[in-house]
Parts: C-alpha cells; structure tokens; sequence
C-alpha cells in the first residue's frame, strides 16, 4: 500500500480514524465507483483543483456529477463581496506542470483532499457532505480512505455549497 506517509502522519495527528482500501489502479473517482460496486455513487469523491485570479483551491464532488462553473464563480463572488474583494475574472482548471511542481503529496491524478495539508482552501459540494463516510484518494491511484465525513470537516472545515450538475 503507497499511502504518503505525510497523510497518514496527518491524519494521525488529527485523530482521524480511517479505513485503508485498497483496489485495482483506477484514475477517476467514477473508475473507483465502478471497481468498488458502490450503490451509492455519492460515497466517493473526486478532487479538483481550480486556479482562480492565480489563487488555488481544491473543489470536492460526487463522481456522478459535473462541475457547474457558473454557480461556483457566484459562490466565490458573493464570497468575495463579503470581503470587499472584486469578482472573479478568470477561473480553470490548473494546469498538469502547475500539479507537478505545486503538489507534493500524493501522485499526479491522485489528489488527496486534504487542504491544510496541502496549504489550499477546500470547497465541497453540499451532496458530498450529506454522506455519513466517504472514500477519497489515499494519494494513489491504488488505495482510497475511507472516513466519516464529520471527522473530514471538523479537519478541514470546508466552505460548504451547491456547485455541481447532473451528467
């Protein structure tokens, strides 16, 4: 099992009980829906990470959904606002040498979601918060964690909203 020993420090530290599981490589949190027979796609998480105005942070969803760009840009202003900060001008995905240089825990495709780890704010979907426990990457593409999703905001503590579509 290849889990970064940074996350299992990490998580250790914090208290955080998990469950290891490991699985044949998948590389998208629907391959591990697939691979694992979940009933409930929701269960697992994919992790993505978004450069906005060159700022950084990782967007947690089901793996049966989308990402609707258009909601999240008016969370993050209506976010912004708050802070007296102007609007988003330009929002993507980062790019592959940006992961490659930035993202040192973990393999390339295999992003834990653990932000405070990582040093990047974390938003998750509201439907990924609804579960009791869920599996996200263990930082390769071999091996999921799985952890009660209280346990996960209490560690991250996430900014919470609704930002995904149906397929």
């Amino acid at each position: 099992m290849a889990i970064p020993k940074q996350i299992l420090s990490y998580l250790e530290k914090n208290k955080i009980k998990y469950e290891a599981i490991e699985h044949r490589p998948v590389f998208t949190a629907w391959d591990l829906v697939q691979t694992l027979h979940l009933k409930k796609p929701e269960e697992a998480v994919k992790t993505l990470i978004f450069n906005i105005d060159n700022e950084h942070v990782l967007i947690l969803l089901p793996p049966n959904k989308n990402f609707d760009k258009a909601k999240f840009k008016n969370l993050m202003n209506a976010l912004r606002k708050k802070q007296g900060l102007k609007g988003v001008k330009k929002m993507d995905f980062v790019k592959e040498a940006w992961m490659k240089k930035n993202i040192k825990i973990g393999k390339l495709g295999a992003v834990p979601p653990f932000g405070k780890l990582l040093n990047l704010p974390v938003f998750a979907d509201n439907i990924v918060l609804k579960q009791k426990k869920v599996l996200v990457s263990g930082g390769d593409h071999n091996v999921s964690l799985k952890i009660s999703i209280k346990d996960f905001i209490k560690l991250e503590e996430p900014i919470k909203g609704s930002f995904s579509q149906k397929k």
